[in-house]
This record gives structure tokens, C-alpha cells and sequence, in this order.
């Protein structure tokens, strides 16, 4: 049975068991592989110091292993493909997301394909948007992988926390809870997604939480000064329309 920690006021916060057979990450293209993390040694308590080693040959190293002290030695997962984990750990998005601060990083994914591409599509519009980028362009890596693991349910918290968390234009109120959660020793969050009704997606909050992916196909979304109104599937050569 899932182990419900303790919340702010006292009482526990409900976990459930997270099985996904096949869970969907979507990540922009031109993040490649971090080949570092599945060269190094297999006993992650000497990475740092590898690391560090091979920093004083190659400074360009710092920028492709990132922030490897963000992640504790007992956290982190190596091997063929490890890097599209350990990245979202350790290259962190200082403006944050909707479970973090910007303080550490978060490992986002899907439960359907569909799912992760309506995420995503809305985050890169919201950026594009921000930028104030003309029509363009944009390649994305689809990852999947499988998760087994007990994560805190949003939607068991009830309408009334959910309106905040789940909130479709604000992270005030999530972004505090997400620390406090993983300060308290949460893994992470299963919740309902806000882009697409009816789906879920998790929030890990360390690399271990979640299986190691595989590239399971290329998208193009296409931004047309906007909005993205559709993509391209490059596994099925041909362009999908977006509600």
C-alpha cells in the first residue's frame, strides 16, 4: 500500500500506485543526449568526481552535465538512455513549472501520447507567444517509457485545493505546494491534466521514480505567429490539425 505522508495541516496526503505500460514525454529536439551520464561509472556516489576530472580537459563538460549536485547520489540512474531523465534534473528551468520554482527540476509525462502533445503544445504556444517569435517552426523528441511508482493524487485532494494546483494560467499556489510536498519527502504527483480532460500526468520529482525511455518518434509543431494550430508526425508523414 502506497505510504501517504503527512501534509502542511497534519493530515496525510492520499499516494496512489501509478502502472503505466507507457508513459509520454515530449522534449524539443535540439536537447540532444547527454552521452556523459551514460558513459560514467555504474556506482553513481563517484560521479562528481569523474566529472569534475573531466571538466579540467573539456570546460564545455560543466554545461552538458548541468547541475549534477541537484540530484543525490542514491537519486540518480544511469545506462543507455539515462540521460533523458537525469536532464530534467539537472538542466532546470529557472522560470519554473507548474511543480517547481525553479529551485530544482521536475520529470513531466503523459499517460497517452495525445495527452503530452496537448501539454506541450500549450507550453511551447504560451513561450512562442512570450517571445514574440514569427511563424516558425520547432522538432520535437517524443520519449516513452513505463512507470511504477506511488505518487501523492492531486485529485484526491478534493475540488477546492484542485482549483489552485490545477489552475489553467497561474502556478502561485502550486509551485509553493510542490516544495513543501517534496520537502516533506514526496516523490512526486499523479494529477488530472489541464490541457486535456479525462487524462492524467505525473510530476516526479528525482530520476529514480521513473523508468528510463526510449525515442519513440519525431514531431514538428508549427507555430504560426499565433497559435500552433497543428503538427507534424513524422513517423506517419503527415500533418494533424489541432482542435
Amino acid at each position: 500500500m502506497p505510504q501517504d505522508l503527512p501534509g502542511p495541516d497534519g493530515r496525510s496526503v492520499p499516494s496512489r500506485r501509478v502502472v503505466w505500460p507507457k508513459a509520454w514525454r515530449i522534449i524539443a529536439s535540439r536537447f540532444p543526449p547527454i552521452d556523459l551520464f551514460e558513459r560514467v561509472s555504474d556506482d553513481p556516489k563517484v560521479w562528481d568526481a569523474l566529472i569534475a576530472l573531466e571538466e579540467m580537459t573539456n570546460p564545455r563538460l560543466r554545461d552538458e552535465a548541468g547541475e549534477i549536485s541537484l540530484v543525490p547520489p542514491e537519486r540518480r540512474v544511469s545506462g543507455a538512455n539515462a540521460s533523458w531523465v537525469m536532464a530534467a534534473f539537472t538542466h532546470i528551468n529557472r522560470s519554473g513549472s507548474r511543480f517547481s520554482d525553479g529551485t530544482f527540476g521536475v520529470y513531466y509525462a503523459a499517460d497517452t501520447l495525445e495527452t503530452a502533445i496537448a501539454e506541450t503544445v500549450y507550453h511551447f504556444g504560451v513561450f512562442a507567444a512570450d517571445a514574440g517569435d514569427p511563424a516558425r517552426r520547432e522538432d520535437m523528441r517524443v520519449l516513452l517509457g513505463a512507470v511504477d511508482r506511488d505518487f501523492e493524487d492531486i485529485a484526491a485532494l478534493g475540488d477546492d485545493v484542485n482549483a489552485g494546483l490545477l489552475d489553467s494560467a497561474s502556478y502561485a499556489q502550486s509551485q509553493p505546494y510542490a516544495v513543501a510536498r517534496r520537502d516533506a519527502g514526496a516523490d512526486g504527483f499523479v494529477y488530472p491534466s489541464v490541457r486535456r480532460a479525462g487524462f492524467e500526468c505525473i510530476a516526479a520529482f528525482w530520476p529514480d521514480t521513473v523508468g528510463i525511455p526510449v525515442q519513440e518518434r519525431h514531431l514538428q509543431y508549427e507555430w504560426d505567429g499565433a497559435r500552433v494550430r497543428r503538427y507534424f508526425d513524422y513517423s506517419l508523414e503527415r500533418w494533424i490539425d489541432l482542435a
